[in-house]
């Protein structure tokens, strides 16, 4: 097998989404190859960061973090190495690289970024296009958009698809509900981050529209303070959740009438996969590449139109019939899609691509 350095940036950021699909990609991949084949490079500083990987070391090495280290410092350990950039970023001085570029999100959503920001993800997006060996991404959506935003690829975008399942690997914490108060309620499931684009405000003002069904909105995930902060939890029916475990977001997924997701733009969107696998019926935006991910598994809505998110929510809320079509829909949709497949689509790209 060829050697190949995996760029460990994201070990050293917080946060869900593309950290996710590298690390459930790598746990995935790694298994089925020579540890002594792969390093896991992350910067000096990091040095007492875990492995996520058992059996696999971390290298260590540079003074530098952040950037500076990824741009100027990771290229001089690579060697001849394959390197392997899962998280939007990479060197642009290393030409025998495989980078995944998730979304153009700072470009379909600038308001939500500084101009700082974008003026250099763009500059470093194109970089990677133009220069990368292999650029890969998430959807075929995805793909389409980079073309569109960046222009600068002549040849192909590789699509390694995400998954769902990393949800099912641990036990749901049922407590959770207890926590919320919900022992005897409905409610409808709501995750994401605080960003413009997943819409929570969306999911608000649905909810308003929805309370003579006596169900409850649950949002889990993130720090919702400031959209939170025109609302009267205690008269109405939202549940702030916050951050949530694994195991007690799976308990959420599996005890809830249905699960929200009115996204205005994802490169792929892994919360609904993750219901559709805990037996959730989904109802989805019907923007970007969910459809893609989602087919005939989901109700959709137009996310930026409240009263339309309510009016799907409605009629999955009252038609068990419909829920119950949904949620074994759901699980032969999630069916098509696996961090094992992922794992496949790799090994096959790094062997054509630097055979």
């Amino acid at each position: 097998m060829t050697d190949v350095t995996v760029n460990g940036r994201f070990l050293t950021r917080s946060g869900p989404g593309v950290n996710r699909f590298a690390l459930e990609l790598l746990r995935a991949w790694v298994p089925s190859h020579d540890a002594r084949n792969i390093n896991l490079a992350v910067p000096s500083k990091w040095k007492s960061i875990q492995s996520p990987l058992p059996g696999m070391a971390l290298r260590c090495g540079g003074m530098l973090s952040g950037h500076a280290w990824e741009q100027f410092e990771l290229p001089r350990s690579c060697g001849e190495d394959v390197l392997l950039s899962l998280c939007n970023t990479g060197p642009l001085s290393f030409k025998r690289q495989l980078a995944v570029l998730h979304d153009v999100s700072a470009f379909a959503f600038p308001s939500a970024y500084s101009r700082t920001f974008r003026t250099w993800y763009r500059f470093l997006l194109a970089g990677l296009m133009r220069r990368a060996a292999v650029i890969a991404t998430v959807s075929k959506f995805s793909a389409d958009e980079l073309v569109r935003c960046i222009g600068v690829r002549a040849r192909g975008i590789e699509v390694i698809y995400e998954s769902g399942e990393h949800i099912l690997q641990n036990r749901a914490e049922p407590a959770v509900i207890a926590r919320l108060g919900l022992e005897n309620s409905r409610y409808v499931l709501a995750v994401g981050s605080l960003t413009p684009n997943k819409n929570l405000a969306g999911v608000i003002a649905a909810a308003r529209l929805l309370t003579d069904l006596d169900v409850k909105i649950v949002a889990a995930g993130g720090s919702y303070g400031r959209v939170f902060a025109d609302v009267d939890l205690g008269k109405s029916n939202l549940v702030h959740a916050g951050q949530v475990s694994d195991g007690e977001l799976r308990a959420l997924y599996e005890h809830a009438e249905c699960f929200v997701f009115p996204s205005f733009y994802e490169g792929f969107g892994l919360p609904p996969l993750e219901a559709m696998h805990c037996g959730c019926p989904v109802v989805v935006s019907n923007r970007s590449s969910i459809p893609e991910i989602c087919g005939d598994a989901a109700v959709y809505c137009d996310p930026g139109d409240p009263r339309d998110i309510a009016k799907q929510l409605r009629k999955v809320l009252t038609s068990d019939s419909l829920r119950d079509e949904l949620r074994e829909a759901g699980h032969m949709r999630s069916r098509l899609f696996s961090w094992k497949r992922a794992a496949s689509k790799l090994d096959e790209v790094i062997s054509v691509s630097f055979a």
